[in-house]
């Protein structure tokens, strides 16, 4: 299992980077990426820890752990600066908290995510055509999510980004341990997204592009 979208207590999960680490790999994870809430305020922070200890734990946890962030509520048109700061200070994967129904975010935020050179657009809503076409483009993975109140677009999600050539992911969204992948988890949220049981293979497939040269 690849789970590109978690969150530690640097932002605002529960656990420390090594104890959601070793929990993944008890759940049979095989790679994963660390991505806590940035803005411009906290970036230059959070990810030197987090490659830090990316680095200590895949040497020792028999996992891949890829440092990352998720960049949440940056203004719109100051998101590709932020991800680009993100890459040089050493993040691997980029998630942008896309427009999610469940919460109030800044209108924009989908189509300006998915032209700033990031991997995953999380949670994108009520995706338009246009921009699942330019996700298609850029080659940005759209999420479909098992996260409670964030999934509930995931049908429509999943059917404009397959009918624009979108290539889609599966990620948790993790804060709390109850939140990793199993099984189970994983064939309810494709059945909740109108998606075949073995498509879930495809979308590791797209993580894996994501994490090239990693695994």
């Amino acid at each position: 299992m690849i789970d590109l979208h978690m969150h530690t207590l640097f932002s605002d999960g529960v656990l420390l980077p090594s104890e959601i680490a070793y929990r993944a790999k008890f759940n049979g994870y095989a790679a994963m990426a660390l991505t806590d809430h940035v803005d411009f305020s906290n970036i230059d922070f959070i990810i030197p820890r987090i490659v830090k200890v990316s680095k200590m734990l895949s040497e020792n946890y028999d996992l891949l752990v890829l440092p990352g962030v998720e960049i949440t509520y940056v203004p719109p048109k100051l998101i590709k600066e932020a991800a680009a700061e993100c890459r040089k200070l050493g993040a691997k994967v980029i998630v942008a908290h896309g427009e999610t129904t469940a919460e109030t975010v800044p209108p924009e935020t989908n189509i300006y995510a998915v032209e700033a050179g990031i991997d995953i657009l999380a949670h994108p809503g009520h995706i338009t055509k246009k921009e699942a076409e330019t996700a298609a483009k850029n080659n940005v993975k759209l999420e479909i999510t098992t996260r409670k109140g964030h999934n509930a677009a995931n049908r429509e999600v999943a059917s404009i980004g397959l009918a624009a050539g979108a290539k889609l992911v599966l990620n948790t969204d993790t804060h709390i341990p109850e939140n990793l992948l199993t099984a189970e988890l994983i064939a309810k949220t494709l059945a909740q997204a109108g998606l075949p049981p073995d498509y879930y293979e495809i979308m590791q497939k797209n993580a894996r592009e994501i994490i090239n040269g990693f695994l």
